[in-house]
């Protein structure tokens, strides 16, 4: 079977496509740049942005699956519009292009950030939860929203598609890194000044590919399916990925008010010069929320089971010493 991955250089991109290749699968990986990972027989690979709709629709030829995955992480506002143009319009365009297309299903990975984490705070967070829709939250949380809307509008027209929402992802293959993985590197390089309060759900990203495989086989079309991990706090995260180092964790636990009181500047700071240790405002409102993730529709529809957060940790430091970045 033929199965497209967009955004397939990413975080998730490359451990899905290792996946998918494992059992057997021919898989063409999709996205604005080459892979930074070696693919493997059985793949390959096309240069395309998910914008094209007749790039989307090539690229789709053929396929039985699409997975798509390509979005624009910002903890820093919209960089100019084109956190929308890729997270709304770019689903959007893939929709129309899968259905155009005639692929038997569509797999939107989107995230727990298209719920409003503010108003469920102090709750737990289920698929009925509210959703990303006020103007004051962060424009990286709206756009997951109306990305999920966009979608389904080509449902309503025939798509067979399902959404999985992760929380925060983190573990190997981590090549770039990612936001939390340069945090914990940073940690074990003893480079990390300080831990702010609050904390966030953590998922490791192996378990959420097995999501994203189980939707593509049992999901029910236009439904959303929550992958959590564990809630763990910052501090807490901080200090066990220091454990599995035998390293000293920072002596500094920042409360969140004073993060907030900087987050202005660290904010101006990161739209010239992105840093994973900048406490953004958008970053501050993520950790604040804290959020209870309930699982259970996932667990029981998709089988999704997540790992302990300490075993994510430890391969993870394995993963970096073994790619040379410790």
């Amino acid at each position: 079977m033929l199965c497209a991955v967009t955004g397939g250089s990413g975080h998730i991109g490359p451990n899905l496509v290792r996946a998918l290749l494992s059992r057997g699968d021919q898989v063409r990986v999709v996205d604005v740049r080459s892979p930074a990972v070696p693919l493997g027989p059985g793949a390959e690979s096309v240069v395309a942005d998910v914008r094209d709709g007749a790039a989307m629709r090539a690229a789709f030829e053929g396929a039985e699956l699409v997975f798509h995955l390509a979005a624009v992480i910002s903890v820093a506002g919209g960089q100019g519009g084109r956190v929308r143009q890729v997270n709304v319009d770019g689903v959007g365009t893939v929709a129309a292009a899968a259905h155009a297309s005639g692929v038997r299903r569509m797999v939107h990975c989107s995230s727990v950030h298209a719920y409003d984490l503010a108003r469920a705070a102090g709750t737990v967070l289920d698929e009925d939860g509210p959703r990303s829709v006020g103007s004051r939250l962060p424009v990286y949380d709206r756009s997951k929203a109306a990305g999920e809307q966009r979608l389904r509008a080509v449902i309503a027209q025939g798509l067979d598609a399902v959404v999985v929402n992760p929380s925060g992802v983190i573990g190997p293959v981590d090549s770039e890194p990612s936001r939390v993985g340069a945090v914990l590197l940073a940690a074990w390089r003893r480079r990390l000044p300080a831990v702010v309060t609050g904390g966030f759900d953590w998922v490791d990203v192996r378990d959420v590919v097995a999501g994203l495989l189980a939707a593509g086989e049992r999901g029910r079309c236009g439904e959303n399916y929550l992958l959590p991990g564990h809630r763990v706090s910052a501090r807490d995260l901080v200090d066990a990925a220091c454990a599995v180092a035998d390293v000293r964790p920072p002596a500094r636990t920042v409360p969140m008010w004073v993060a907030r009181l900087g987050s202005p500047a660290a904010t101006a700071v990161a739209r010239t010069r992105p840093s994973p240790l900048l406490y953004t405002a958008d970053a501050l409102h993520a950790l604040a929320s804290f959020p209870r993730v309930d699982g259970a529709k996932a667990a029981r529809e998709l089988g999704h089971r997540p790992r302990p957060y300490q075993e994510t940790l430890t391969d993870l430091y394995a993963y970096f010493l073994t790619t040379g970045a410790l």
